[in-house]
């Protein structure tokens, strides 16, 4: 094959799908193939871009019940595919001269939005090329759903059955997990990580993690956890906001906590704990099952959190709080039940797949040897 024709396509709508990207670019080198990345809003329109970008993070801060609206009005397998196709043509012209310029020899999707081009073009026959959806959470919504694909790398086996069910044929389906980058399937010590920051090595350790933008009531959150009866340290990251980490740091709390800003060592903080405190995104949820964590599900945004949540808890693998001012009582809950805690340790350790990435590349390459 023509390992420079190999492109990954993502949109900077959240961090997940870009991080995902990035993981399958790493998989592809490991398999000896070198793939570029686009990611596709940064030729589109700037009020498009704007939408898709800054609008969903204004949205998550702040109306979380409107994106749950969209979510579920639009969740409506091949309804508005053809109403939506014509928005997005008009707002990714120069996306489309520059797939038809560049004519990669095979695109890797970590989000719908290029999906949805990439299908349109090989349906009009302007490209000719094998093309891959990555889903980037546990669910798939009706936006990944789209004709002429040749692969469809999901998480759960659930959802394939769904895909199946919507049409799509089964060969296509590979149940892989969500690529994340291939550094949370190593191996590090626990203890002199902690060490490392200055925390105990032996106290069970609570990762709090707001995500890369660092949104969210996060005060409060830790408000609740300080008043955890059971001995606990906690490492706080809060993504870019440099302002609400300087807050952190001065505020007064019985548990010791170390508070970080944006780190490119998320791999190291999961080794170093025993359970995250967050979201129901995709591919942080996917990198802490792969370090072996359990997750503490905080306030889901309605929509694919909400159904990644459910997931979740269906699986054994993770506890909800829905109301901040108990949270520090339900993460007591599960540490009093020492049997229901070993057990969920165990079944996230089951549940995670730190080597999706790479098995999806390798799903890839042999595909396209034959």
């Amino acid at each position: 094959m023509n390992d420079s024709s190999v492109v990954v396509l993502s949109a900077a709508s959240g961090a997940g799908h870009i991080r995902a990207a990035d993981a399958m670019v790493k998989a592809f080198a490991a398999n000896g193939v070198t793939a570029s990345q686009i990611e596709t809003l940064k030729f589109t329109t700037s009020l498009f871009r704007k939408v898709y970008s800054d609008l969903y993070i204004e949205l998550v801060n702040k109306r979380p019940e409107i994106l749950g609206w969209v979510y579920d009005s639009t969740d409506k397998p091949w309804k508005y595919q053809k109403r939506r196709l014509a928005l997005d043509l008009l707002n990714t012209k120069t996306l489309v001269k520059l797939l038809k310029k560049e004519c990669p020899g095979m695109a890797l999707c970590t989000h719908f939005l290029p999906a949805e081009i990439l299908s349109y073009l090989k349906r009009k026959k302007i490209l000719d090329i094998p093309i891959g959806i990555v889903v980037t959470d546990l669910d798939a919504h009706a936006m990944w759903l789209y004709r002429d694909i040749d692969w469809y790398f999901v998480a759960i086996e659930e959802t394939k059955v769904y895909l199946e069910k919507m049409g799509i044929a089964p060969e296509k389906i590979h149940v892989t997990g969500i690529p994340i980058d291939p550094v949370f399937a190593e191996q590090k010590d626990k203890v002199e990580l902690r060490a490392h920051s200055g925390l105990d090595k032996n106290m069970t350790t609570v990762l709090v993690s707001v995500g890369g933008f660092g949104v969210g009531p996060l005060a409060a959150l830790l408000r609740s956890l300080d008043e955890m009866k059971n001995p606990a340290q906690f490492i706080v990251i809060c993504g870019r906001n440099e302002k609400l980490k300087q807050s952190l740091q001065s505020m007064k709390t019985q548990h010791k906590m170390h508070i970080v800003g944006f780190t490119t060592e998320m791999d190291a903080y999961m080794s170093a704990a025993d359970m995250l405190v967050g979201k129901a995104g995709g591919l942080t949820t996917s990198e802490a099952l792969a370090k072996g964590l359990v997750p503490v599900i905080v306030n889901p945004v309605p929509g694919q959190e909400e159904r990644n949540s459910d997931h979740l808890l269906e699986a054994g693998v993770a506890i909800r709080c829905n109301n901040l001012p108990v949270l520090g009582y339900k993460v007591d809950g599960l540490l009093d039940d020492q049997a229901r805690w070993i057990k969920m340790k165990e079944a996230a350790k089951r549940f995670g797949k730190p080597n999706a990435a790479g098995d999806i590349a390798k799903i890839i390459i042999e595909g396209l040897a034959r």
